[in-house]
């Protein structure tokens, strides 16, 4: 099982959690969980206007051994308007655009998408339940 919980925040809402969303699915080859605003195809789904983030943007896909990867989906421009940080434990790495990198089996962590031109980012907790 993969459980997920996002927050939005903006610069006057630092560390609040107030509407925090959960998602999660089972560990079976095939299982997806999405972000982005496209609220008909992610379970976890941003304000729309904030086109920091595509209407896909985040996809965690479960494969045939019953472990996630994590990709960042290119969307309709060349050069994205945000980044995209993963962090586990003490080890953060920056997520290539258009880049898939796997999850930790057993492991948590935070995936944190940062507007590059506002204070505002979407931070997307994980757990990955063996």
């Amino acid at each position: 099982m993969l459980e997920l919980t996002m927050a939005a925040v903006s610069a006057a809402e630092e560390g609040a959690t107030a509407g925090m969303l959960m998602a999660d699915a089972p560990s079976e080859p095939g299982a997806v969980l999405r972000v982005g605003r496209d609220k008909s195809v992610c379970r976890l789904s941003t304000p729309d206007d904030w086109l920091f983030v595509s209407r896909v943007h985040l996809e965690f896909l479960c494969g045939p051994e019953g472990t996630w990867q994590l990709t960042w989906l290119r969307g309709s421009q060349p050069d994205p308007s945000s980044e995209v940080r993963l962090t586990v434990g003490e080890y953060a790495q920056p997520l290539a655009y258009g880049g898939t990198v796997p999850l930790p089996r057993g492991g948590s962590g935070e995936v944190v998408i940062h507007d590059r031109t506002a204070p505002r980012s979407v931070n997307v907790g994980f757990f990955h339940e063996i």
